[in-house]
C-alpha cells in the first residue's frame, strides 16, 4: 500500500520540519537527507536546477526514507506530471491566485476520473513499491498563496475539492500584499504581515487543508506551529552553506585577530 509519511504524521497531531534544495546536486540532497527532516523539496523553480539534476537528486535521497516533494517551475501540467513521475510525493505550485487555477493544479496531480494526469511513473513505479493509480490518494498537492490576488481568493482556493494545503511563500506574499512598500524575506514581524500569515493558516484549518510556511529560522517556525501551521520549512541549503560558512570565517578572524594583538604586545 503507498503511504504518505506526512499525511500519516499530520493525522496524529504531529508538527512536521521541511528541507529546502536549491542547490542541483546529488551530494548535497543526500547531505540534507540525512539531518533528520520529515520530508525535503527540491525546487525546480527558483533554485539553480532542472529536472535532469532534480532526478539523480530524488534518487541519491531514497535511502533516508526522507518524503520527496518539488516545487514545480509554475502551473505547467508537463512539468508537474514529470516530477510526480520522478518519484515527489508532493508538488508545491508557485503563484495561485484563484480556484480556477487551483483546480487545472489539483487535475495535473491526480490520475483520471479524479483528475487528467497522464499515467507512466517511470521512476516511481519502481522507486516505490505499488505505485499506481492509488498514488491519487498519496500524493500531495499544495498551491502557493504569493499575491494579492491570491490572498483575496483564500477562501475559494482553500475549498478547492482535492487540494491538500496551501504553501505561504512570504517574500513574494509580502511584495504582493505591500505593493513592494515593505522588502521580501522570511519571518515577518510586521503587524499586517502577521496577520495574513495567521490569517492562512485559520482559513486552512476551517477548510480541512494542511498549511506549511517557509522561515528562516527554527524559532520563527515554531511560532508558526503555534499559529496552526502543520510543516514548516526552515531556511535552505544554500542559505545554511553560507551562514555556517561565515560564521567559521568571522570566529577564525576573531580568534587570530585577538591572538595577533598579544602576540605584538608581547614582542615588545
Amino acid at each position: 500500500m503507498l503511504v504518505n509519511a506526512l499525511k500519516e504524521k499530520w493525522a496524529k497531531g504531529q508538527a512536521t520540519i521541511n528541507g529546502w534544495c536549491s542547490i542541483g546536486s546529488p551530494f548535497t540532497a543526500e547531505i540534507m537527507a540525512a539531518q533528520g527532516y520529515d520530508s525535503i523539496c527540491v525546487d525546480v523553480q527558483h533554485g539553480a536546477l532542472d529536472y535532469s539534476a532534480a532526478l539523480p537528486m530524488f534518487q541519491a535521497m531514497r535511502a533516508s526514507g526522507v518524503v520527496l516533494l518539488a516545487r514545480a517551475h509554475w502551473l505547467d501540467p508537463a512539468s508537474i506530471m514529470k516530477l510526480l513521475d520522478a518519484g515527489a510525493m508532493g508538488i508545491v505550485c508557485p503563484m495561485v491566485n484563484n480556484p480556477e487555477e487551483a483546480a487545472r493544479f489539483v487535475s495535473y496531480m491526480r490520475y483520471p476520473p479524479l483528475g487528467q494526469r497522464s499515467f507512466g511513473p517511470t521512476r516511481a513505479g519502481f522507486a516505490m513499491k505499488g505505485y499506481g493509480v492509488q498514488a491519487n490518494d498519496a500524493v500531495l498537492a499544495f498551491a502557493m498563496i504569493e499575491t494579492a490576488e491570491g490572498m483575496k481568493n483564500l477562501e475559494e482556493i482553500a475549498a478547492t475539492p482535492g487540494l491538500d494545503g496551501i504553501y505561504v511563500g512570504p517574500a513574494d506574499l509580502t511584495l504582493g500584499l505591500t505593493q513592494g512598500r515593505l522588502p521580501p524575506g522570511f519571518d515577518r514581524e510586521e503587524d499586517e504581515m502577521v496577520a495574513a500569515i495567521r490569517r492562512i493558516a485559520e482559513v486552512c484549518r476551517k477548510n480541512g487543508k494542511f498549511a506549511a510556511l517557509h522561515c528562516g529560522t527554527a524559532e520563527y517556525a515554531a511560532r508558526a506551529i503555534g499559529w496552526g501551521y502543520n510543516m514548516t520549512t526552515v531556511s535552505g541549503d544554500t542559505r545554511l552553506l553560507a551562514a555556517s560558512a561565515a560564521a567559521s570565517v568571522a570566529r577564525f578572524r576573531e580568534l587570530t585577530e585577538t591572538s595577533g594583538a598579544e602576540g605584538e604586545k608581547g614582542a615588545y
